[in-house]
Parts: structure tokens; sequence; C-alpha cells
């Protein structure tokens, strides 16, 4: 699968922070410091608790559009993060290559996470169907990923998922 540079690492954000997501808000803060380079320069990544619980609720609705197992209802799951993106994209090269910001650059940390994360996964459900978006099928595991494949058979997120599954079903078969 071939998408932008731009688009798939905004994707790559959505996923992040669907994996890092939990009840509890506590992650927030250093979810936002390993991922800074996503923000203008100069956004304030401190946020109050009640901020903080909402990029909770942005990354259980990344998940959710991720379980969804129909289009009618990852198209409903995703209809309900992009109405809480404020999406306004300009052009810029401030990297060396023309590309577009999904959100303007003096917008908050927030603002700048939540158009990101649903402009980037709205994007890849568009352009690429809603079968790419999948979860782990290693036991215990239920991490979300793109299938990237050129065939749209991935089962796991990582080889470290395949591999373990992959040696469980051999050891299950010898006990057999």
């Amino acid at each position: 699968m071939d998408y932008d540079t731009y688009g798939s690492n905004a994707v790559e954000l959505a996923i992040d922070l669907a994996n890092a997501g939990d009840v509890d808000a506590a992650w927030v803060p250093a979810f936002l410091d390993a991922h800074d380079d996503w923000f203008t320069d100069g956004t304030v990544l401190e946020l109050t608790d009640e901020e903080a619980a909402q990029v909770a609720e942005i990354a259980a609705l990344v998940r959710a559009v991720a379980f969804a197992s129909s289009e009618p209802e990852v198209r409903d799951r995703l209809n309900d993060l992009l109405a809480l993106a404020t999406p306004r994209p300009y052009a810029t090269d401030h990297d060396g290559e023309l590309h577009l910001h999904y959100a303007r650059p003096d917008a908050g940390v927030l603002e700048q996470l939540i158009t990101t994360v649903a402009m980037g996964l709205s994007q890849v459900v568009v352009q690429h169907g809603w079968q790419r978006l999948g979860v782990c099928s290693a036991e215990g595991c239920g991490h979300v990923f793109v299938d990237t494949s050129r065939n749209a058979s991935r089962r796991y997120c990582s080889n470290t998922c395949a591999s373990r599954s992959t040696v469980a079903a051999y050891r299950a078969r010898q006990r057999v």
C-alpha cells in the first residue's frame, strides 16, 4: 500500500495514540513528550486534567474505528472522530518537502493532535478501505495497526506477535 509520507505519519500517530491509551489518562503527558516532533515549534504540551481526559477519549475513538466490523460502523465511528477535528490545512515546506499540515500552525496541542489523527485515519479509510485497519490476532495483544501489505492479509501488529503466535501454535500441536 502506498500513501503519502505526511499522511502515513499522521496514521502512525493515530495508531500510536490508540495503542498508548488506557482508561486512566496518566499516560498522556509521556505520549505527548514522545511525539513532540508532531507539534508546531513552540506548542505548549501541557494539558489540564480535562484536556488529558479528552486525549484519552480520542484514543478510545481511534480504537473504536479499528475495532469496527463493518463499513457503516467504521463510517459512523470515523465521523464521530472527525466531528471533533477542526481542520485548517495549509501547505508548508518546513522540512524541505512541500506537504499539507491539517491544523493551523498556532493551534494548541489538543487541536493539533485531534485534527492530525482524525484526518490521517480518515484518509487511509477513504483511500484504501476500512479493512486496512486491524487489531492484532495474537492472544493477549489487541494492538491496532494499519495493514500495509500488498494483499491486505496482515493479522499481527508486529513480527514479534506473529512469531510468538507461530511458536505457540507449534507447541500446541506438539502437545497433541
